[in-house]
């Protein structure tokens, strides 16, 4: 089968002339479309599913464009991963071949993956706490064998991705796809499922103001989520490009306003939730600040940076987005008592007083007409492309994307 594989020699490329610093990346990247064997049954309780489109996560961008961030890291996770690897988590496919003891699911089936490569999988018995609460992103055994290590799908050098023309899942990580739901629709569910995830964990204040910087894949599922679940509050989001603020806005956002310009990004964002600024440095605080919570997408030094700078006293700053390390100036942090929490994607959510998986939830939500992401999924590339799926989200001022996809169909 054909596959795209990271950690392997890259293939000669020469960027196009006058190309950003990402695109250019794209020429040394360790990643190559390769033959490899046809993916099989990882152990007998596996399947091979045959992926229709796999969307393209932040994680797997910033990956393949070398975007790690400007300072080095001892990463504590550098254990939870192998390598080579095909990545593509988000997928919607097909199941074309049942392992000898493979149960719960049939040939011909379209399903969504739920990625985590947590204790079922595995085949550790039995399960570890988090995964008896259904919390698959706190598994304890994201490294136990004979499946290599790797949290997800596409991180494992075993578990290969939906950037292929086959892949291996267990039964437990698929979710049927009503037919009512279209595959563009359903390739999104991942990334809805990683914001409900964040809002249900942290819910906002009844009738108070919300913040989601960032509007890209997380950002744009993030306002779905507040706005089927939460229509009381005033959400505004902090977005980069204007494809991103155009779909914020139909998404039901009361304010969009750019990134360029931190100390403008807080000056509107202070004017609109009724903060008073302070300071006469380069970044004024709001004190008091008048938002409740900020659900941060993007994860990078200058976004904390205006989030605590907001945020009311007491208020909560949401770390849902993936980038590399960076110093900050945090003092804001302290002095106002500020929650700073992390939020790590999905798994058995409660909503509206039943619990399902976050993906399960959302395909209901779209099935039901209650969730219309329909203007997210922007451009769509066949696998051989993969160069110029990921030079669109290098440049995405000038390519207008928000979600990019691999289409196998």
């Amino acid at each position: 089968m054909k596959a795209l594989v990271f950690g392997v020699e890259g293939e000669p490329w020469d960027p196009p002339e006058g190309a950003n610093r990402l695109v250019r990346h794209l020429a040394v990247t360790p990643m190559r479309l390769m033959d490899v064997d046809d993916a099989r049954p990882l152990l007998p309780d596996w399947v091979v599913v045959r992926p229709r489109l796999a969307g393209v996560c932040g994680s797997d961008a910033k990956q393949a464009l070398l975007d790690f961030g400007e300072e080095d890291a001892d990463n504590a996770m550098a254990a939870l991963c192998s390598f080579p690897q095909v990545m593509g988590h988000e997928v919607v496919g097909e199941v074309v071949e049942l392992g000898p003891r493979a149960e719960g699911v049939e040939v011909g089936a379209r399903v969504v993956l739920n990625p985590w490569l947590s204790c079922a999988p595995r085949g550790v018995s039995p399960p570890c706490p988090s995964c008896q609460a259904g919390a698959y992103s706190l598994c304890h055994n994201f490294a136990a064998g004979p499946i290599s290590a790797g949290i997800h799908t596409g991180v494992s050098a075993d578990a290969t991705g939906g950037y292929a023309e086959l892949m291996p899942a267990h039964p437990s990580m698929l979710i049927p796809a009503p037919a009512g739901v279209p595959d563009e629709l359903a390739v999104l569910a991942d990334p809805f499922a990683v914001s409900l995830h964040a809002v249900t964990r942290h819910p906002p204040a009844p009738g108070g103001r919300v913040v989601v910087y960032g509007a890209g894949s997380l950002g744009s599922t993030a306002v779905a989520a507040l706005r089927v679940l939460h229509p009381d509050v005033e959400v505004a989001v902090v977005a980069r490009f204007p494809a991103q603020a155009e779909l914020a806005r139909s998404l039901g956002a009361a304010l969009v306003v750019g990134s360029d310009d931190q100390r403008a990004t807080l000056e509107a964002l202070a004017d609109w939730s009724g903060g008073r600024l302070v300071g006469a440095g380069a970044l004024p605080m709001c004190h008091p600040g008048g938002v409740d919570t900020v659900y941060d997408t993007v994860g990078k030094p200058g976004t904390f940076e205006v989030g605590v700078r907001v945020l009311r006293q007491r208020g909560t700053l949401v770390k849902l987005g993936y980038h590399g390390p960076g110093r900050w100036e945090w003092s804001p942090l302290y002095f106002k008592e500020i929650s700073w929490v992390g939020s790590n994607a999905f798994g058995i959510e409660e909503v509206e007083g039943r619990r399902l998986h976050g993906i399960q939830h959302y395909l209901e939500m779209v099935d039901a007409g209650r969730v219309d992401l329909s203007g997210m999924l922007t451009h769509t590339f066949r696998l051989s492309e993969w160069r110029q799926a990921f030079a669109a989200l290098a440049d995405q001022g000038a390519s207008g994307a928000v979600k990019v996809a691999i289409d196998h169909r």
